[in-house]
């Protein structure tokens, strides 16, 4: 479970520090770091009603949260169009010549090696003890 918390922080502050593809227009926020700093400091302070007691820091948090959502859909975006690009383009079994970027033909099938006659997979006989 640790792992997976892990893996979704690290994943999101990835797709968060990509730059933006610039499909989608970002708003324009009026958020210096030390308004951030301050804002995830208050949010950790007071986690229980934090909205109703200190409503500024809850707008710049939402704020925050809103554009570092942009950037990580932004980013997302952009490994899922990469990788269609660059993995999803060729037909499944063939492989790509990386070099010649043709698709090379699989190998055909050699031919079963069943040379064992019936008597070659009897049991071997024993003598009653």
């Amino acid at each position: 479970m640790r792992f997976l918390l892990r893996m979704a922080f690290w994943l999101t502050v990835i797709l968060a520090l990509l730059p933006s593809g610039g499909s989608q227009p970002t708003p324009k926020l009026n958020v210096s770091a030390v308004d951030a700093m301050l804002a995830a400091k208050a949010t950790v302070t007071d986690m229980g009603s934090f909205c109703e007691r200190q409503p500024d820091a809850c707008t710049v948090g939402s704020q925050a949260a809103v554009a570092i959502g942009h950037r990580a859909q932004a980013g997302a975006k952009m490994l899922y169009e990469y990788f269609n690009e660059h993995v999803g383009s060729h037909d499944i079994g063939t492989p790509v010549n990386a070099g010649a970027g043709k698709a090379v033909p699989l190998p055909t099938a050699r031919p079963p090696q069943h040379t064992l006659s019936p008597a070659d997979l009897a049991p071997a006989w024993r003598s009653p003890q």
